[in-house]
């Protein structure tokens, strides 16, 4: 697989979980606010008195909320896990490569890290 089409793959998967925790955090903030502006509505006269397109700008903004936060926090733990994966693979790759008494240049992890996946792409064929 080319790292083109492994980096498509992994925009691709981190769209999706954004995405997904995009949706689940607006429903959650959105239950947030509606379930305020009841109570607001029932504990405030002032609150009371307000036009229902007001109150449902303040439920919006909510969900908004919800939406953006949900998702930026999940494309960063994302973000952070694929960057710790990386970094493991890369320190494999040093080691690998110092006990063969290579210099670890990103040319040589580069090809280390082609020569393991089409090992894998072999073992997985003849299974």
């Amino acid at each position: 697989m080319s790292s083109r089409t492994r980096q498509r793959e992994d925009v691709d998967r981190a769209y999706a979980i954004q995405s997904q925790a995009a949706i689940a955090g607006a429903a959650r903030s959105t239950a947030v606010g509606i379930g305020l502006a009841i109570m607001a509505h029932h504990l405030s006269p002032v609150f009371r008195r307000q036009t229902l397109s007001f109150k449902a700008f303040l439920v919006s903004g909510f969900t908004i909320f919800g939406l953006i936060f949900g998702a930026e926090a999940a494309l960063v733990e994302h973000e952070n896990n694929r960057r710790r994966e990386e970094n493991l693979l890369r320190r494999e790759a040093r080691l690998d490569l110092a006990r063969r008494g290579l210099v670890a240049t990103e040319t040589e992890i580069a090809n280390w890290k082609a020569d393991r996946e089409r090992e894998r792409d072999i073992d997985n064929t003849s299974l």
